[in-house]
C-alpha cells in the first residue's frame, strides 16, 4: 500500500512539472536562435558594406552607352 500511495505521488509531481520542464529546454534554445539569427544578419551587412557587389560599375557602363 505504501509503495502504491508514493508511486502515486511521484507520478502527479512529475505530470505537473512537465511544462515547468518544456520551459527550461524550450526557452534558451529560442534565445540563442533569435541571438544567432541577429549575428548572421549583421555580419552580412557588414560584408555586403565592405565587399562591393559590382552594381556601381553595371551603372557606369550603362551611363556610357547613352
Amino acid at each position: 500500500m505504501k509503495i502504491t500511495v508514493r508511486m502515486l505521488a511521484i507520478l502527479s509531481c512529475i505530470s505537473m512539472l512537465q511544462g515547468c520542464i518544456h520551459k527550461v529546454v524550450t526557452v534558451p534554445a529560442k534565445v540563442a536562435y533569435k541571438t544567432t539569427k541577429g549575428v548572421v544578419k549583421g555580419t552580412a551587412a557588414v560584408v555586403g558594406a565592405v565587399i562591393p557587389d559590382g552594381d556601381d560599375e553595371d551603372e557606369k557602363d550603362h551611363k556610357k552607352k547613352d
